[in-house]
């Protein structure tokens, strides 16, 4: 699902200390702004993995159909995101263009609506591009760009755990529209969305999508209420879709923080009753010493309806990472996962008669990723 943006919460907290510092053209020249292009800078990284999956799953797929921006692939080395791209900081103006391959971006675009110049195979390698005005307290954005709403961003390096949560995986990681973001104080700000639709660049309908979010980030406690309002069902159907999300991080002690987030959300289904789906997790993460830390995360989501992962089922899961950083811009985790469900949703060894593994209903992982970016 999709700390604020993109993280979301995480990554606004980092962004305000990156904007608190005067860059060396401010600090040499206070009342001459930088130039636009004296302000471009390249940003990327790269995301590799290697994991086991004890089911060992005949297709080499983890998770379920549709999930796995993290770790898709079992027993082999690949990519799970290589990104390259420019910012700019907007002073007044900004803009930026990220994009993002590997066996991540992939998973994350499959759901692109098919139609005339859209659809997964145009977009699949877009992680961003969109410009921004900032004037005072106000910044408009415009473009594809990271979702407001959730705990965890796409990005692994600014996660706590390595794997991404049922609930950022079936939440929005990016969002297509225009955002309004107004900072009250230091502390206090909200966002207002208008959107294509739930993680989507085209829209298979010609409903838009609204969003919002209200949120503090305080020195121990940060928090944010998420919204989403927005026509999901195909053109001609009716599928107006309502989700709130609700993420807190706390600051227990210098080396000890928590963070909670839960999901509600519900749609309408032509010809059935309204279906609803709702989620919880907590994470507690203990930095050991400056360059360890230790991440243990727990969760359970529930699609009632199977609206959002195609079965009637309770996922839930339980996760421990060790993160080590052996410089500024790299980040080692080691992590162990297990997922279980009451319906046979995950791929096994065997096969059956049409070659497809025979589902079981739990799976274990142990991965190493490696981040660097710049």
């Amino acid at each position: 699902m999709s700390l604020l943006e993109p993280s979301p919460l995480l990554l606004s907290l980092l962004l305000r200390q990156a904007e608190a510092a005067p860059s060396p053209e401010e600090a040499a020249s206070p009342s001459e702004p930088a130039g636009f292009f004296s302000r471009l800078r390249p940003e990327g990284g790269v995301d590799v993995y290697y994991g086991h999956n004890f089911n060992r799953p005949a297709d080499a797929a983890n998770f379920i159909p549709g999930t796995g921006t993290s770790f898709k692939r079992d027993d082999e080395v690949a990519i799970n995101l290589a990104s390259l791209g420019l910012y700019v900081d907007p002073k007044p103006v900004g803009l930026k263009v990220l994009l993002g391959f590997g066996t991540g971006a992939d998973v994350v675009h499959a759901a692109e609506p098919e139609g005339v110049a859209t659809g997964p195979d145009l977009w699949r390698f877009v992680q961003q591009a969109s410009l921004t005005y900032a004037t005072g307290k106000l910044t408009l954005e415009a473009g594809i760009y990271p979702s407001h709403i959730g705990l965890e961003s796409f990005q692994s390096q600014l996660n706590w755990t390595y794997t991404r949560s049922w609930m950022g995986e079936l939440s929005p990681y990016y969002q297509t529209g225009l955002k309004a973001a107004w900072a009250f104080d230091d502390t206090w700000s909200a966002q207002l969305h208008v959107l294509n639709g739930w993680q989507t660049i085209g829209d298979n309908n010609h409903g838009l999508a609204l969003g919002s979010q209200v949120a503090h980030a305080g020195k121990k406690l940060s928090a944010s209420f998420n919204t989403f309002i927005g026509e999901e069902g195909a053109e001609g159907d009716e599928g107006l879709r309502l989700f709130a999300d609700v993420v807190a991080t706390y600051a227990v002690t210098e080396s000890f923080r928590l963070a909670a987030t839960a999901d509600l959300g519900t749609q309408r289904v032509p010809g059935a009753e309204r279906a609803w789906w709702y989620a919880a997790g907590l994470n507690a993460r203990v930095q050991l010493a400056p360059p360890v830390a230790l991440t243990a995360r727990v969760e359970a989501y529930r699609d009632a309806d199977g609206l959002m992962t195609g079965e009637t089922q309770t996922l839930t899961e339980g996760t421990l990472t060790l993160e080590v950083r052996p410089a500024d811009a790299l980040v080692l985790k080691l992590e162990a996962r297990h997922d279980r469900s009451t319906a046979a949703v995950f791929a096994s060894h065997e096969t059956m008669a049409d070659g497809a593994p025979v589902p079981k209903d739990s799976e274990t992982l142990v991965v190493l990723g490696a981040t660097a970016w710049f």
